[in-house]
């Protein structure tokens, strides 16, 4: 790491100023926050034995798709211990000196979230390693043969880690944290009481009924309920007299595209892709993509996991399958047969 990197701190990214200036619809303590039932218990022990010894938390990586609160549970971390919290992302710390920087300033007890931490580039992940274990890091002085490194201790902070890719997380960085832990899809009933408080939190004339139309097609995911309760809100003002029930929610959300599974338009072209373009396929991820303008990337962890989940779409060796539940909910007549059948190997009989 060269001196210049550490003296020059990383700009903070848009996204994470946006973030923290969002509006206050998330939880603040464990006790509000609803769901995770198990990972809460495991936080509520972690974070209690903590502040009984007086010290920083372990660190703590929560992975799963995106829209399930690992964001929000950084806040409450921070939160119950009493701490500052800092935030960035992995594709944001660019070089060693940006991470050193941030390091350098920390206090004892601050939460230090970084969000994709996956994408954190190999020499920055180099630089967090002793870090996270010794709590200091190494300053490089100077190039060539007059180089000499410094050693710089840091104050003792908590690491929170976030992913969607669990697999690109690195064997070494990922034995380093104290509990890795996968946040899972909601149930409806957990998706109405967060639908229900945001109402609260916004004012909106919602009832039981409507939460839970809200809740159903919220495709298992807070950041979707929370979105489509706004969406709904507007609609009812418009189109109703302002108040939401099972029949204005349903209403509203066919109005913004959001069908009986919560599928949206995006949803529903990849299913259609893969149905009517394909066959039922297999066909590979990139083909698929390209077929309805999105990133690989965006394909893999936005719109499959649910469609997968749901038992529209299936992922085989040689590629993406729809099911015959793809076509029955697409109004269409699957084909005769649908392969899912692996292909042999190489070397079988």
């Amino acid at each position: 790491m060269a001196r210049e990197e550490l003296l020059s701190p990383a700009e903070e990214p848009d996204d994470v100023a946006d973030l923290l200036d969002e509006p206050g619809l998330r939880p603040r303590t464990l006790t509000e926050f609803v769901g995770q039932t198990e990972l809460k218990g495991h936080l509520g022990v972690m974070l209690g034995a903590a502040a009984r010894r007086n010290e920083a938390a372990d660190h703590l990586l929560f992975a799963g798709p995106p829209g399930l609160g690992k964001t929000t549970l950084a806040y409450i971390i921070a939160a119950e211990m009493g701490s500052n919290l800092n935030v960035t992302s992995g594709p944001a710390l660019e070089r060693a000196g940006d991470l050193a920087s941030i390091l350098s300033k920390l206090e004892d007890g601050d939460v230090l979230f970084i969000d994709e931490i996956h994408r954190l580039p190999r020499p920055v992940e180099e630089v967090l390693y002793p870090a996270m274990e010794d709590f200091r890091i190494d300053v490089v002085l100077g190039k060539g043969p007059a180089a000499r490194s410094i050693p710089l201790d840091l104050a003792r902070f908590t690491l929170v880690g976030a992913t969607t890719r669990t697999g690109l997380i690195t064997g070494p960085l990922r034995d380093r944290f104290g509990l890795v832990a996968r946040l899972d899809y909601y149930e409806v009933d957990d998706l109405q009481s967060i639908a229900m408080r945001a109402a609260r939190i916004l004012e909106v004339d919602i009832d039981d009924g409507g939460a839970w139309e809200i809740a159903r097609r919220s495709r298992g995911t807070p950041r979707i309920a929370n979105r489509l309760l706004r969406q709904v809100r507007d609609y009812a003002e418009v189109e109703r007299d302002g108040h939401i029930d099972s029949d204005v929610a349903s209403d509203g959300l066919a109005f913004f595209g959001v069908d009986e599974l919560g599928l949206d338009k995006a949803s529903r072209a990849v299913l259609d892709s893969v149905c009517r373009r394909f066959g039922g396929g297999p066909v590979g991820l990139s083909t698929l993509a390209i077929s309805v303008s999105e990133p690989t990337e965006t394909v893999e962890d936005v719109y499959e996991p649910y469609l997968i989940q749901q038992g529209l779409l299936m992922r085989t060796p040689r590629g993406r399958v729809a099911t015959p539940a793809a076509y029955q909910h697409l109004g269409m007549s699957p084909p005769p047969a649908i392969d899912t059948a692996p292909q042999p190997g190489l070397f079988d009989g």
